[in-house]
């Protein structure tokens, strides 16, 4: 009994013991709201802390400079060697927010950063009968007052895609009923040209012959089933 109760007594210790050296390690987040970084910065290295200014805001409360947010917030309890993550306040909002609509997204740019702002994310879409690289709206709109961060979201068009069909199949058809099809359909007719006479079986010495409206089509490029654009060129060869 003496044995097993000096082996609870040992074990117990060894607990308490490496629960003392585990919460040792640990410390409070110190309140930094309001100080500056250099502040801030000795506040937490004296306790194993780091610290990372992340973003700037503006705020009308807190003066330039000052930090406004931390994470973690005051009092929570981390291990040595966090990283205490912080936003630093601009002061109130000084700065005009640019009218960059209908501007190329290069010159949106220019005119927001010449001006102290950033660019926070650039959109892209597609719209019919607008002219690509033009920015279409933009967040906060122009002379917004209020705005909490220095950063501008741009919408900026993209020029449309041309239309891509699947080619069909003219093999078998006479040449004047593929030619009006093509035409309708808004392509174009290249070059057109008799079948190696290997394939049509003409004589040698017989003299070539020249495709006309009845002719067949033997063979077509692009072939049926790929993708073509509207507009493509369809080159044949006949019989």
């Amino acid at each position: 009994m003496l044995a097993l109760l000096l082996v609870v007594v040992a074990l117990v210790s060894a607990l308490a013991a490496m629960r003392f050296a585990i919460h040792g390690q640990e410390v409070q987040v110190p309140t930094i709201v309001g100080m500056t970084p250099a502040e801030a910065d000795r506040a937490v290295t004296a306790l194993g802390l780091q610290l990372e200014v992340e973003r700037q805001y503006y705020s009308p409360q807190i003066p330039e400079g000052r930090i406004m947010i931390q994470m973690p917030e005051s009092g929570t309890n981390v291990r040595r060697g966090w990283q205490v993550r912080v936003a630093q306040s601009m002061g109130p909002q000084r700065v005009a927010i640019p009218d960059v609509t209908r501007q190329s997204e290069r010159a949106a740019e220019w005119n927001i950063r010449r001006r102290g702002l950033d660019v926070a994310s650039v959109a892209e879409m597609q719209l019919p009968e607008t002219p690509a690289d033009q920015v279409l709206a933009q967040s906060p709109p122009a002379n917004a007052s209020g705005v909490d961060a220095p950063r501008t979201s741009l919408l900026v068009s993209l020029t449309a895609s041309p239309e891509e069909y699947l080619m069909p199949s003219f093999v078998g058809q006479p040449l004047g009923t593929a030619s009006r099809i093509l035409q309708d359909a808004g392509f174009r007719l290249g070059s057109v040209n008799m079948a190696p006479e290997a394939e049509t079986g003409a004589a040698a010495s017989s003299p070539p012959p020249q495709p006309w409206p009845a002719s067949t089509i033997v063979t077509q490029t692009p072939s049926a089933g790929q993708k073509v654009a509207a507009g493509a060129v369809v080159n044949f060869a006949v019989r």
